[in-house]
């Protein structure tokens, strides 16, 4: 969950300087990280943490996070030596972080603790209570916000005796397998209306253009995250309400899967589709309500037949059509998949991550 930070003009050059020095610093770390081929907290602690006291002028536990961060990007891939940007986020505890009442938070600074006004909405607030452990100090546009973790109460998931397949795709981003679809018309005509003025602006050039595109900029993901958020929110309600699980296809590595399946005239479309996003929502939100979500395998769901059972390339007529090639079933391919996502061998459950 996201917290807008309200810091006066000073505090907010305090939380900038100490964002510089912190990245500055994790740079150094990460340098002697990679020299010394180490990615031993403890043993970077010993290199590094007089240096990021006296030079850097980090506090104490900033410090600490500081070699944490280093030492976990640089444990992700030992071939290379990290590099961070200047405004990368900073993490915070409960031992330099502390909230004071619903409105305010105390950071920790190179210049000591900054009391810092919060703006929310009932959303945020309804949530706060339930903030646990630590949050990152992120920087975006000009604005600080908090990015703290909730610890709520999972339900146990509700028993179930049917599933409600969903089918997830391109020109539909969803079909239930009860026939609904959610489509994603109105997603594709945002991005190509973005794509064709961010082409335009970048070709005049003017301060003005690059005003506007700093200004576009994110509009459209954002666009794309309602969306998503809207769709899932109907989902997990229709499958609340009827007692349903919710069943999706494994979504590992589906963009090698359909490239090769995807029209020379849908590959940004393809490209650009948030593919993990709507899964994610659908997992976090499916943990609060009480409502077991699966995957399944997805090979062959589009081509089999939810009548008869027969398998065939040639069922899949084209991206909406389905007809069987066996008993003629003939119905839209996207619902098919969904009804054969519904029936297929469950693979595992998702877990949800926290919100």
């Amino acid at each position: 969950m996201l917290l807008k930070l309200v810091p006066t003009e000073e505090q907010h050059l305090a939380l900038l300087d100490t964002m510089h020095a912190f990245n500055k610093a994790a740079d150094y770390v990460a340098s002697v990280a990679f020299a010394e081929k180490t990615a031993n907290k403890f043993e970077l602690q010993k290199l590094v943490y007089g240096e990021l006291r006296t030079t850097y002028k980090l506090p104490a536990q900033l410090a600490i996070r500081c070699i944490s961060k280093a030492s976990e990007a640089y444990k992700r891939d030992k071939s290379i030596q990290p590099v961070f940007r200047p405004e990368g986020a900073i993490i915070y505890d409960q031992r330099v972080m502390a909230f004071k009442g619903i409105d305010t938070v105390s950071l920790l600074t190179l210049y000591g603790r900054v009391l810092v006004g919060l703006l929310f909405g009932a959303y945020q607030q309804a949530r706060m209570d339930a903030i646990q452990g630590q949050a990152d100090l992120i920087y975006r546009k000009g604005i600080f916000y908090l990015a703290v973790t909730l610890d709520l109460p999972t339900p146990t998931p509700d028993a179930v005796t049917d599933i409600l397949g969903v089918d997830l795709g391109i020109i539909n981003l969803a079909t239930d397998s009860e026939g609904e679809t959610f489509s994603g018309k109105l997603v594709e005509q945002n991005r190509k209306r973005h794509h064709a003025l961010r082409q335009r602006l970048q070709k005049r050039g003017t301060k003005a253009a690059k005003r506007h595109l700093k200004k576009l900029s994110g509009r459209e993901a954002r666009f794309k995250r309602n969306t998503n958020h809207v769709i899932s929110k109907r989902i997990l309600a229709k499958a609340k309400a009827n007692g349903q699980g919710l069943a999706i296809e494994e979504l590992r590595h589906i963009r090698k899967r359909t490239d090769s399946t995807v029209r020379r005239s849908q590959r940004s479309r393809h490209s650009s589709w948030s593919f993990g996003q709507l899964r994610f929502f659908l997992s976090y939100k499916a943990a609060l309500a009480g409502v077991p979500l699966y995957t399944v395998n997805p090979r062959n769901t589009s081509r089999t037949c939810p009548a008869c059972g027969h398998c065939a390339k040639a069922n899949r007529k084209s991206q909406a059509s389905f007809c069987c090639v066996e008993c003629g079933l003939s119905m839209n391919a996207d619902f098919a998949g969904a009804i054969n996502i519904s029936r297929a061998s469950v693979m595992e459950p998702i877990v949800a991550g926290r919100a």
